[in-house]
């Protein structure tokens, strides 16, 4: 039987967006854990027998059971460490409605920044409206569920908080790789007062990387995209 005090590890790699998620629960809940830096290079052992259906990053591993993908790490992590400040709602319609937007982030917001990228022209410009009128939905959304504060969580960060929280640093890369503002104080003013708080969280800051340094992994994806692509 899995105790909260056997030994926690977490299988990833510093610029995943889904990797921050896990770190930043477990931060949340001040649960100490080993982080193995996954290479892939070719991917380890571990991860492939950690997560022999996807094997994907990130991967949990609690007392030797392994969870993986983030959203559910997150909710696990929840749920083991009880103690402490409270992820997901404790309203059942609440939960599901914070599930429902996370859902949204990983279905629609992520996979248009991914695109984004490697698009071009007419394409591209296509993508990057489609992008901002998902992240006008989010402004609204962070509106009716915040209650007036600081967060989708409220007074305090949570379940949202982390799943969007993920993905806005690389928002902020397509901003700056395609000279475009997404999140600012016309039409999104609760994002960006959300973008300068949500970060400096003692859960968070230590965790994601700094804006220069994932600009350059993007530039870096972008050329090797670009070299293994046929002529």
């Amino acid at each position: 039987m899995t105790t909260k005090n056997d030994d926690v590890k977490l299988i990833g790699a510093w610029p995943s967006p889904f990797v921050w998620r896990a770190k930043v629960a477990l931060n949340l809940k001040s649960v100490k854990f080993e982080f193995l830096e996954e290479t892939f290079a070719p991917k380890s052992q571990l991860l492939l027998e950690s997560n022999p259906v996807y094997k994907k990053i990130p991967v949990l591993i609690h007392g030797g059971k392994p969870i993986s993908e983030s959203l559910i790490i997150v909710q696990y992590i929840d749920e083991t460490w009880s103690s402490g400040t409270s992820i997901l709602p404790s309203d059942p319609y609440d939960r599901a409605t914070a599930r429902f937007w996370a859902h949204y982030f990983d279905d629609k917001l992520f996979p248009a920044i991914r695109s984004i990228t490697g698009a071009q022209g007419e394409e591209q410009k296509k993508l990057i409206k489609e992008l901002g009128e998902g992240i006008v939905l989010v402004e609204d959304t962070l509106k009716k569920l915040s209650n007036g504060k600081d967060f989708f969580g409220g007074d305090q960060i949570g379940y949202l908080d982390i799943a969007f929280g993920s993905i806005f640093p690389w928002l902020r890369v397509v901003e700056t790789l395609h000279e475009v503002k997404l999140v600012d104080e016309a039409t999104t003013p609760g994002l960006v007062n959300w973008g300068e708080k949500y970060p400096k969280h003692d859960a968070v800051k230590y965790v994601q990387p700094e804006h220069e340094k994932l600009v350059e992994f993007a530039k870096f994806l972008i050329a090797r995209a670009a070299a293994s692509t046929p002529n």
